[in-house]
């Protein structure tokens, strides 16, 4: 397995109780100012388990399977399979790098939802079962080369969220169930289940609500055809920021109380990608140029204003779409940046624009922002940065380097972890935790990175 096999261990640096993760972002930009300014991300692996236990306290009934394409990182891999979560794979380079970590097959679920022949072949050779389908191209596809399938059927139903532009592109309605379960029958296919498609956008709980209630018809659907489902995946939709966890899971729980209670031996599963990682990683990008432009006044925010008071910025990073932001391309969200260098409180502050450094119309990373006027060489702090920002670690054939990621966990955070049964003899084997050591030649100032 090319890119996989034989790597070297991870070295995770360990926090003593004094140091934060702003003092790792300025001892590393500290070194940075001495080579290339290049950028990079700061990982804490504490927030992985923190989010863990997080998810046990509010969906301790639902078995989460880790969705890899959100954010592929081996440590990432590693920590959530050691904290037993299960796995969600879109092809054949995430399924090599789950089984790399001695994930069973039956805890990986092959989700692409259109899958070379090659890659149903694989997955079939190394006894990964469980498979989304959601057109009858897909299963008699499968039903060639995976005859021992045991198919999720993945259904786009009227709980696809409104602001979901590409929500009712994924799945079968709920009307075209019926005619795909019968040709899985006719074709000898075994259909286990039901997966949802919600997307990350979505900030309604009542969405779930719906969900589970289709997803009710469906189960009931099957049993007159012949199937025997035992499964409800809701799919991803969950985030650390949006709807909490304790909404959902009232809602949830409420609805499974009533269509799939213990008695009937469904197991739910999910798919949280974000809600593990977003908030764990931290991007810091570089100012690589500077330009003032013509202000455009239409927004409110500029009501009031002539072009001549004050000017606007546009601002060129070491990083854009085509790399670690590359998320913007498929995803409309907000990005707030904070500056890396100490200003003071009253210092002004000028509308905005942040670009990638491709210079392409598309590469635009931030629309409009108020910062302080930074300079070319200044430091931009992203946070949030875990979901979808690492992307170029999914294509290993690319010429393009993906930013380093440095990885941390704090000391508090590393005996939690082994408290709750993770240790790292038995389950972190590619580990190397070692103690972090600052820069001597940090300063106060370099150090005041915004929370």
């Amino acid at each position: 397995m090319k890119g996989i096999s034989d790597e070297p261990q991870y070295s995770v640096g360990l926090l003593d109780g004094d140091t934060a993760i702003c003092d790792v972002i300025g001892n590393h930009i500290t070194e940075q100012t001495l080579a290339e300014k290049n950028a990079f991300f700061v990982a804490d692996l504490g927030v992985l388990m923190r989010q863990h236990v997080h998810w046990q306290t509010f969906m301790a009934q639902v078995r989460p399977y880790y969705s890899v394409r959100c954010n592929s990182s081996p440590p990432v891999i590693e920590v959530l399979a050691a904290l037993g979560s299960g796995f969600t794979c879109t092809n054949k380079f995430e399924l090599e790098l789950v089984q790399s970590h001695g994930i069973p097959s039956e805890d990986i679920i092959y989700s692409g939802v259109c899958k070379q022949v090659s890659q149903i072949k694989y997955a079939a050779k190394k006894g990964i079962d469980l498979l989304v389908c959601d057109n009858e191209a897909e299963l008699r596809k499968i039903s060639r080369c995976h005859p021992c399938a045991k198919l999720l059927l993945q259904v786009s139903t009227e709980a696809s969220c409104p602001d979901d532009e590409l929500g009712m592109t994924f799945g079968c309605s709920l009307k075209d169930c019926r005619h795909l379960l019968e040709r899985a029958k006719e074709l000898g296919v075994q259909v286990v289940g039901v997966r949802s498609h919600i997307s990350n956008s979505c900030k309604d709980d009542q969405v779930y609500v719906r969900t589970i209630s289709d997803a009710r018809c469906i189960f009931d659907m099957a049993e007159e055809i012949g199937f025997n489902m035992n499964i409800l995946d809701l799919g991803g939709g969950f985030s650390s920021s949006e709807t909490p966890l304790e909404v959902i899971n009232n809602a949830i729980m409420m609805m499974v109380d009533v269509y799939f209670p213990s008695s009937t031996g469904v197991s739910i599963i999910a798919e949280p990608g974000g809600f593990f990682v977003s908030s764990a990683f931290t991007l810091a990008v570089n100012v690589v140029s500077k330009e003032v432009v013509a202000r455009d006044l239409q927004g409110p925010e500029h009501d009031g204003l002539s072009p001549n008071e004050e000017p606007e910025f546009q601002y060129h990073m070491s990083e854009g779409v085509y790399g670690s932001f590359s998320s913007k391309l498929s995803e409309a969200q907000i990005l707030t940046p904070s500056m890396y260098k100490k200003t003071s409180l009253d210092a002004p502050v000028f509308s905005s624009s942040l670009w990638g450094p491709s210079g392409d119309a598309l590469d635009q990373v931030v629309e409009h922002c108020l910062l302080p006027e930074l300079d070319v060489g200044d430091w931009l702090v992203f946070t949030q940065a875990g979901a979808y920002g690492l992307g170029q670690l999914l294509l290993p054939s690319t010429d393009s380097t993906p930013p380093p990621v440095y990885y941390v966990i704090s000391s508090r955070d590393w005996f939690d972890m082994q408290d709750t049964g993770v240790t790292q003899a038995a389950t972190l084997k590619n580990f190397s935790v070692v103690p972090y050591f600052l820069s001597s030649c940090q300063t106060e100032a370099e150090l005041s990175v915004p929370a």
